[in-house]
């Protein structure tokens, strides 16, 4: 049986984008097109891929057992375009990375800028949400997770450890009730994520300093972190984002003291493709240089 690329192509768009909107919007096709490329497709393997509802195009057993081989067949053709243009030299193309947004905002743009200065050629695109990107849909060509992949054809590896305290600034302290045990937290306001939107275990700091109420809540670090700014109350803090808080005080350091971990994690397929490979290995040494030097500075 004779196969087109190209349908592969659409089938990927499909699987990936749950719809045929989205697919066509990423393969820059009429949905309708689209529509009829997966029929085409289907009629050629004479068994549906997708389930089809109001919600869009999910895959059923079919689609998944053909979304493995059309993913190997895509990470190929990829690797042979690269080394047909020579890329064992500069990183060139673009390479999206999924991160949560504490990472993504204080940590990444600096390392990837200094990756971009040294290989011109190279674009970098940064998805900042708090929440675990879905590689195999290739939301992204590889992920910063803050714990480790249970399920999936996924590879992970341990980028560095960091630490997390709670502080205020020295405003906020020096205008409440000063602050000596845990029990006193209680008389203070405390700032940190929205409860039913904790998106990993991991970043659940709230049950290690004893305080049941969140005054002030965000899904995002980098409100959070501005919040403490404003000297609108105390919070968990990345160590690594302190040096931007120029009036940051620790509190209880003694008693309140997290650490936690960054892994690089990507598709089990992509580890044949050297350009993501070499990518993946910058990052890992540009985060841990960072996260040494910001928290020697914090």
């Amino acid at each position: 049986m004779n196969f087109d690329w190209d349908d592969m192509r659409v089938f990927l768009a499909v699987a990936r984008g749950e719809s045929l909107s989205r697919a066509g919007k990423a393969l820059r096709l009429d949905p309708a097109t689209v529509g009829r490329r997966i029929a085409r497709l289907e009629e050629r393997l004479g068994a549906a891929l997708f389930a089809r509802s109001v919600q869009g195009y999910v895959l059923n057993g079919e689609g998944e057992r053909l979304l493995v081989h059309a993913q190997q067949a895509e990470t190929a053709l990829v690797q042979g375009a690269q080394e047909m243009h020579g890329e064992a030299g500069e990183l060139s193309g673009v390479v999206r990375i999924g991160a949560p947004d504490g990472s993504a905002n204080y940590l990444l743009p600096q390392v990837c800028a200094a990756i971009c200065d040294d290989n011109p050629e190279l674009e970098v695109q940064i998805v900042a949400l708090p929440r675990v990107f879905n590689l195999s849909k290739r939301e992204a060509d590889m992920a910063i997770t803050l714990s480790r992949p249970t399920a999936g054809r996924l590879m992970a590896q341990k980028i560095a450890d960091y630490k997390l305290h709670l502080a205020a600034t020295q405003g906020y302290l020096d205008s409440h009730q000063p602050i000596k045990t845990l029990k006193d937290l209680k008389g203070h306001r405390v700032i940190g994520y929205i409860p039913d939107m904790i998106f990993d275990k991991e970043v659940d700091y709230l049950g290690q300093t004893g305080v049941d109420r969140v005054t002030l809540a965000s899904n995002s670090v980098a409100v959070q972190v501005n919040w403490v700014r404003q000297g609108a109350g105390l919070a968990v803090v990345h160590d690594f984002c302190m040096p931007t808080l120029p009036d940051i005080r620790r509190v209880l350091p003694e008693k309140i003291s997290l650490t936690r971990t960054f892994y690089l994690v990507r598709h089990l397929d992509d580890r044949r493709v050297e350009r993501l490979n070499r990518f993946a290995e910058l990052i890992g040494q540009g985060l841990r240089r960072e996260v040494a030097r910001l928290e020697g500075q914090a």
